[in-house]
């Protein structure tokens, strides 16, 4: 997207992998691991788990094994992960970004867990937002949309009056599930229908409108 655009929303609900921390190294370290132990093709695999929760990429993936056998997994590799912040840097423009929601309706939607996130947040340098939807607040991965409603539910305005910033296609598809508008940042995310695009935060300005509404203006 070239032409500059104006959204307008009562709340904003904010990805944090990918969105607003760049973890993609840790996350094609563990997961290329993971692959190489079960005899899967890595490259396949790195196309299903970004923006879902790890079990649930592992259902996909291995879709005729028990899934208590996926979450105990999963809690391995959440550990993992945990242990793992090299390479994890901000996506640009995420704390400028951050620093002007101050004070307006927002919240981190996420499907890592709260250590992880806790971890991922700091590593980059980032403050996190009061409102958190994590992996323990939910019972359904992205791109189920109840992370997103849950967050909109926290912050007390309609699904429709949010836009949400993503940057997979699962989590694209979980926004526009729950009724809202997508603001898709990254190379991912084009492929997967946002309303809007930008290459990362730095094209974003949040605007506090009097009538207690934001402004995005983006591009």
């Amino acid at each position: 997207m070239t032409a500059t655009a104006v959204l307008t929303a009562r709340a904003l609900l904010l990805d944090m992998d990918g969105t607003l921390v760049n973890s993609d190294a840790v996350v094609e370290r563990c997961w290329r691991r993971w692959s190489e132990r079960h005899g899967l093709d890595p490259d396949e695999v790195m196309k299903v788990v970004h923006g879902r929760q790890g079990h649930a990429s592992m259902a996909l993936l291995l879709p005729d094994r028990p899934m208590e056998q996926n979450h105990a997994d999963n809690a391995r590799m959440l550990a993992e992960e945990t242990a793992d912040m090299d390479g994890v840097v901000t996506i640009p423009g995420a704390a400028e970004f951050l620093a002007s929601l101050h004070g307006l309706p927002h919240a981190l939607v996420t499907s890592a867990d709260i250590p992880l996130s806790t971890a991922r947040m700091a590593a980059a340098g980032l403050g996190l937002p009061e409102v958190r939807i994590t992996a323990e607040s939910v019972g359904a991965s992205k791109p189920d949309p109840e992370g997103f409603l849950k967050g909109a539910a926290e912050l007390g305005v309609a699904p429709a009056d949010c836009v949400v910033f993503e940057d997979s296609g699962a989590g694209i598809a979980a926004g526009r599930a729950a009724g809202m508008r997508v603001v898709g940042v990254g190379p991912r995310a084009a492929f997967h229908g946002p309303d809007v695009v930008v290459t990362d935060l730095t094209e974003v300005r949040v605007e506090a409108a009097g009538d207690g509404t934001i402004r995005l203006h983006i591009g």
